[in-house]
């Protein structure tokens, strides 16, 4: 494995030796007022990634039947993003677009990355955990990864190569399902199987490693909870809530595509899923009473978001089969670049420096999670690379007026619309074949139902050239993938 190309530009470098020397204070003006922070007393950071939930599946979010109290009192005390949109449609690219603050295209992550691919997030890419480790925090990654294509490689880079010192977690699918799985790593050691649900295991090692770690440092904890991405069981408490949305015997259907019984690739309404987010929720609200019983609340930020859009019933693929999730309306589901597969339930929580109990509708993307965060953490975003992050702590907190947007996403597709550019209101979609396919006014029409291509040639013209600017500018990225 080689070295890191670019561990820092040289004015990080000196900043990261000066570091512990010196006592650096931030300071940020939010709300017109001034925060301080010292370099030696920096906000802990939670970061809580879901898979494959729907905008619709919380409590808060509109949901009619899912109950999901500990992440609606998250939303009561933290801050909800109603615009908030997903690096991409899909969770390899997503997790790298939120780890680099860059697009997924520039890493060389494009698609879901399937076992024994070969294919992997790069040495030479910064993440997040690597620049908060080297500025003294204390970073562990508990539940999902999949940025390489085998945990067991020494030839791929792993957790622990990018930034987390501590892992304890799958890949890609849990296997056989959620319960008692057997594809579990601790580090670099495969575990024999592990017995529970991945939601009670991931959220138990999350509450011993913040009992274990050392009081004095900051910590940037990354909770990637599996759930509810399919293959799921839960609990029979928790399928008895929702027992009258489903029909018939609850028969698992594991993953790997082995020995499955006919009898699972039945609908059967959507309880079991309900069941499951209700358990995730549940595990979720031990971490968050954890943080509060230990008196880390008012100095840990918490962030919750999903990485991209659900399975709704339209389901593609025989794993997908019992799966249920909302989008709220929105087209699309995961795997596209409509609405549904991209925008997804947010939440921030700061006490003391952002909103407790509101909304915000700022345009905000999973990238931006990479700036903000170092902000925060009075960390600089390396300069000797494109990065697409912005830090969004004002606009969050309401201090400073939000400037025009322009996202950008690619990813092959199961329609071929495999490229979206979104700039203020209007959104185009463009084909595998580069040809513009549909254009949208969003704030007039967020469900995508009229396409407006033939009537605003001005606005197609102006977000194509944009998109092949981008093209651009990622085939001519020093550290993308040749």
């Amino acid at each position: 494995m080689q070295a890191k190309k670019h561990q820092t530009t040289t004015g990080n470098r000196i900043y990261q030796s000066t570091l512990g020397y010196l006592r650096i204070t931030l300071t940020l003006f939010l709300i017109g007022t001034c925060l301080t922070v010292n370099a030696v007393d920096k906000p802990n950071l939670l970061l809580i990634y879901v898979d494959d939930l729907g905008l619709g599946d919380l409590g808060h979010t509109g949901h009619p039947v899912i109950k999901t109290p500990n992440l609606d009192a998250l939303a009561g005390s933290g801050l909800t993003l109603s615009n908030y949109y997903a690096p991409s449609a899909l969770c390899s690219p997503s997790r790298a677009g939120l780890l680099t603050g860059r697009q997924p295209y520039r890493t060389g992550i494009q698609s879901w990355i399937p076992a024994n691919s070969g294919i992997f997030l790069r040495d030479e890419e910064l993440t997040l955990a690597e620049l908060l480790r080297d500025a003294g925090y204390q970073t562990a990654l508990i539940g999902k990864w999949h940025l390489n294509s085998d945990l067991g490689s020494s030839s791929e880079p792993q957790p622990n190569d990018q930034g987390f010192t501590y892992f304890y977690g799958h890949n890609a699918f849990q296997v056989p399902t959620n319960k008692n799985p057997t594809n579990l790593y601790r580090n670099r050691q495969a575990l024999a199987m592990q017995h529970g649900y991945t939601a009670q295991l991931y959220a138990d090692e999350a509450i011993q490693w913040l009992n274990k770690r050392r009081s004095k440092q900051p910590f940037f904890l990354m909770l990637s909870m599996a759930e509810p991405h399919t293959s799921i069981e839960n609990p029979d408490e928790y399928n008895a809530l929702y027992a009258q949305y489903t029909r018939g015997p609850i028969v698992p259907i594991p993953s790997g595509g082995k020995n499955i019984p006919k009898s699972a690739l039945t609908p059967r309404g959507p309880g079991e899923y309900y069941a499951n987010i209700t358990y995730m929720d549940a595990q979720i609200g031990k971490v968050l009473d954890e943080i509060d019983k230990t008196g880390l609340r008012n100095n840990t930020i918490v962030v919750f978001a999903s990485d991209n859009g659900p399975v709704t019933e339209r389901w593609i693929n025989w794993w997908e089969v019992n799966a249920y999730g909302s989008t709220n309306g929105l087209k699309g589901r995961k795997h596209f670049l409509s609405e549904g597969g991209l925008r997804v339930p947010a939440i921030i929580r700061y006490p003391g420096v952002l909103p407790a109990g509101k909304s915000s509708d700022a345009l905000v993307i999973g990238t931006d999670w990479f700036a903000t965060l170092l902000a925060y953490s009075a960390v600089s975003v390396p300069d000797d690379r494109p990065i697409d992050s912005r830090n969004i702590a004002a606009v969050l907190a309401q201090a400073e007026l939000q400037q025009e947007r322009t996202f950008h996403w690619a990813l092959p597709t199961p329609d071929g619309f495999d490229y979206a550019i979104r700039k203020g209101n209007w959104k185009l979609l463009i084909n595998d074949q580069q040809e513009s396919a549909a254009l949208y006014n969003l704030n007039e029409d967020p469900l995508e139902l009229f396409n407006l291509l033939e009537s605003h040639p001005d606005k197609v013209s102006n977000l194509k050239q944009r998109h092949q600017q981008n093209l651009t500018d990622i085939a001519r990225d020093p550290l993308r993938p040749r």
